[in-house]
């Protein structure tokens, strides 16, 4: 199960980081939200320079499985 509709239309880098923030938003409390969308933006950074299509791909699926099991905690 997705953690928002739409998940398996995620295909960019892009897409990904909107979608995450929108499940930031979905999550309980201020404070949980801004810790998550931290996360994100720091995840972001770290692999700005990646250029494989396949790697970024699967770091896409990964950070998809991740807000899955993030929003049924």
């Amino acid at each position: 199960m997705a953690p928002l509709p739409g998940a398996e239309l995620v295909r960019t880098p892009l897409q990904l980081y909107r979608y995450l923030l929108r499940c930031c938003q979905k999550l309980p409390g201020k404070p949980i939200q801004e810790h998550y969308k931290h996360m994100i933006r720091q995840s972001f950074n770290v692999h700005e320079d990646e250029d494989d299509p396949e790697r970024i791909q699967q770091i896409i699926r990964r950070a998809v499985e991740d807000a899955d099991w993030i929003m049924e905690k």
